[in-house]
């Protein structure tokens, strides 16, 4: 009885073990995965801001253009 017990420790011992190893993996590759995403996200944001900066200064230029039209207009 006690050597069956004892079996079934190690298996139970070796399965967590294995299991451990997995879950570290697992994380590891999560964790590169998340790393992966961080910089994506900077990239994207600062794609986003250059996008913004020219969208701003095509804007003044229409706008500009438009009241250079206007001004034409009602000469």
């Amino acid at each position: 009885m006690l050597e069956t017990s004892l079996s079934q420790l190690e298996q139970l011992v070796s399965d967590l073990v294995q299991k451990n190893q997995e879950l570290a993996e697992r994380n590891e590759q999560i964790g590169s995965e998340l790393a992966q995403a961080k910089d994506e996200n900077e990239s994207l944001q600062l794609a986003l801001m250059e996008q913004e900066e020219k969208q701003g200064a095509t804007a003044a230029r229409i706008q500009a253009l438009v009241e250079r039209a206007g001004g034409t207009v009602n000469a």
